[in-house]
This record gives structure tokens, sequence and C-alpha cells, in this order.
């Protein structure tokens, strides 16, 4: 938590940007002249979601081509006001954004988003390689209103908002589980703004139902073929058909997604605490021998030796 209720009068403006420019890695901010500002940050964490609650008087931030470029930090960030406006401009695209929807950019590239009046706004980063996908372009959607009305970019503000609120009253595993759904959700709406089903076959558009379902139970032990099938009302064999053209099958897709998801949380230092196992079994697997001989074959090397070596190497998850 920050507040500049906390530093004396003359301190409050240079405080406020110092923060700013840290907490978000690297940004520069306007407050468009004036000599007394206060503003409150807090922030929570989700799993791999990172969830702020600003309120400040108006002002403006800026990531310059030099400080995106200067910045190994890699996340897609999210912009929702409980009360003002806020405008983001990126890719040359304004999203103006009220309460009751939110805005979608991109913290590898240049961007500014202007608080024209006193707000207070939900910000959320989620790493942008969890939402990126072959059949998704994401710069074509960065600098975009998404929406919050209705449909299922509703769900997701929803969904962000009350995982902020109830953040403080949950484990470490439903706060991990929250972060990822809110993940999933986000995918969601962007394959909505991006018009999915217009452009694209029944085929691909069956497959995305079929990537979504896995995603969003992908913790689940007994998620399966028989389970999607049942879900998405169709036979198993028109499952696998649907996958025949891929370089894996259906149940190697889950099992890859399920080590990657492992991997990500052997290699980050936060979860240096956790055992092996407690990591397997939280990403669906109910066998460590099992886990073990797949996540040797997947990785070159034991689930034990893999985080070894990529903590010695100091290497994040993002």
């Amino acid at each position: 938590m920050f507040s500049t209720d906390e530093l004396p009068e003359g301190e409050r403006a240079g405080a406020w940007c110092d923060w700013m420019s840290k907490m978000f890695f690297g940004l520069e901010s306007d407050l468009y002249g004036a000599e007394r500002f206060d503003g409150q940050l807090s922030s929570a964490r989700a799993g791999e979601v990172f969830l702020t609650k600003l309120e400040a008087n108006r002002h403006r931030v800026i990531r310059s081509p030099r400080l995106a470029h200067a910045s190994d930090a890699s996340y897609v960030k999210i912009i929702a006001p409980w009360q003002g406006n806020a405008a983001v401009e990126q890719h040359g695209r304004q999203a103006w954004v009220k309460p009751g929807g939110w805005a979608i950019y991109d913290t590898t590239g240049s961007y500014e988003v202007a608080n024209p009046e006193r707000s207070q706004h939900l910000i959320v980063m989620l790493p942008k390689e969890q939402l990126a996908e072959r059949s998704l372009r994401l710069d074509s959607l960065m600098g975009r209103h998404v929406g919050g009305v209705s449909g299922i970019a509703r769900v997701t503000l929803e969904a962000m908002r009350s995982t902020y609120q109830e953040l403080p009253s949950m484990t470490p595993e439903a706060a991990r589980g929250a972060g990822d759904l809110i993940l999933e959700m986000v995918r969601l709406s962007l394959q909505e703004l991006a018009g999915r089903g217009n452009g694209t076959t029944q085929l691909e558009a069956f497959k995305d139902r079929i990537r979504d379902y896995i995603g969003l139970h992908l913790r689940d032990p007994s998620l399966s073929i028989d389970r999607i099938a049942q879900v998405l009302n169709c036979s198993k064999r028109h499952l696998h058909k649907a996958f025949a053209d891929e370089e894996v099958t259906l149940a190697h897709y889950i099992l890859q997604r399920r080590l990657q998801a492992c991997m990500r949380d052997l290699r980050n230092p936060c979860h240096q605490p956790r055992t092996i196992t407690d990591i397997a079994f939280s990403w669906g697997f109910n066998n460590g021998a099992h886990f073990s001989r797949v996540f040797r074959e997947h990785a070159g090397l034991s689930p034990s030796d893999f985080r070894a070596a990529s903590l010695a190497a100091g290497l994040l998850p993002h």
C-alpha cells in the first residue's frame, strides 16, 4: 500500500511519480501541472495476476518507447474504473472507458493513459505469454475498449472486481485459482472482441471452445475427454477429429498445458516453499511417479533438477 496522506504536502507529487514508475515497471507521470496532489495505491496478487486499486487526483501516465524497450516486463494491463473516466492510447488507437467497462493495453509497447478527473480505478496486470495463442493476434486488440455492459466482458469485469475485494480472505491456493480464472475469462473476452466465429471456420471455432474449456478446468483432476465431450454435447470421436490436424492429440495437449503450468511454478521463487508434489497436484496430476516421468520426458530434467537449475539461474515466470 502507498498513500500520499502520510507525506508532507510538498513531497506528495514527487513521491507519487516515483512510486508509479517503480510499481508499473517504468512510467512517466504528468500531474497536469497541479501543485497539490493526493493519491493511494493498494496492490494484491492472485497467482500470476496483479490487481491494484488506484485512487488519485487527475493525472496522466506515459510509457515511452524508450521505457518500453528498456524493461523486461511483459504484461497485458486492464483499466476498469469504479469512478471517473480514463482514455487509453496505444497503436494509434484511443479507447475511452468509464465505470461499467474496461480497456486493455500492452506493457511491451508505448502507451498513454489519461485520467482527466479524480478517479478510482482497478488496474489488472496479466502475463502476456499466458494470453497469447497462435490464432489470437493480441496487437490488434490492444488499446481497445473491451466492454463490460453485457456478455463475457461483463462477467470478466465482475470477476476481477470481486477477486480484488475478496483476496484478503482467500487462501493462497484459492487466490491462484481466481487468478487463473481471470486469465481465461480475459482470453474469452478478447476472442469475442476479435469476432471469433465470423472470420474463421466452424472447426476452428469448435477447437477454441475445446481449448477454452480445458484452460478453465486445467486444475481439475477429473478433466477428461469423456467429460469434455459431455459438456460440449458431442462425441469423443468428434473431439479427436477436431484435433486430427494438430501436432499433438487432445490428451497430449491437456498434458502439455499442465506440464507448462508446473514449469512456471517450479521456476518461480515465490513458490519455492511449496513441494513439487503440491505443485503437481495443484495442476491436476494425481500420481507423483507418473508426474516425474512425464515431466522428465517433456523438460529433459527431473522436476527437482529443473527447479534447482531455474532458481540458480534466476529465471522468473515471465
